[in-house]
């Protein structure tokens, strides 16, 4: 039987960001293939309860960077707990992403996306200046968006963002196996096992 992981999420989480590299990995293990699925939670939230850093309780904005410091030094990956470009709009990421997926395949697309996160959560780096995507892009043996790329591109986003409202993402990242949910980086584990039946 084939397996299929749509992978919703967005390169300026940082809980996307310490899952990546742990999510490919489960994927390719597991014979799995990712639907590489960025979306627009700025309108994802609005709909599903959620709320923007900023408008967080400040409780809930102090507890987020203990837990952030937790899963880096368990981990063992570079973060900046408050980075300079942080937060930053993700659209300009999200549709390198999606124009490398559909040039280049999820495994280009999975390789962007890793790179993007580490340039925002540990480079220091503005994941939302089309300069600095495209170069991050050449890196990863992307090209850079053009105007007919970019287009479709965006079609894709609206189309992603729909699809994952559609089938009640509220989070990032994401990962939806066989018709279940599995929110968050700290649900790998129960991905992998339904992956391994």
């Amino acid at each position: 039987m084939s397996k299929t992981v749509d992978y919703y999420f967005t390169a300026s989480s940082p809980w996307s960001y310490l899952g990546h590299e742990r999510f490919v990995a489960i994927a390719k293990q597991r014979g799995a293939s990712v639907n590489v699925r960025p979306v627009d939670y700025g309108k994802i939230f609005p709909i599903s309860g959620g709320l923007p850093l900023a408008k967080r309780a400040p409780q809930r904005q102090a507890y987020r960077l203990v837990e952030l410091a937790r899963w880096r030094d368990f981990l063992g990956l570079p973060l900046n707990l408050q980075p300079k470009f942080f937060p930053a709009p993700a659209e300009e990421s999200s549709l390198a992403i999606i124009a490398a997926g559909t040039s280049n395949g999820a495994e280009a697309a999975l390789k962007l996306s890793g790179a993007l996160m580490r340039a925002c959560w540990a480079g220091e780096e503005n994941i939302a200046d089309a300069a600095t995507v495209a170069r991050i892009a050449a890196g990863c043996g992307v090209a850079p968006l053009s105007d007919a790329t970019r287009a479709a591109a965006k079609a894709g986003y609206d189309a992603n963002t729909q699809e994952a409202i559609d089938r009640q993402v509220f989070g990032a990242p994401t990962y939806l196996y066989n018709g279940e949910i599995f929110w968050g980086q700290d649900r790998l584990d129960f991905l992998d096992r339904a992956l391994a039946k």
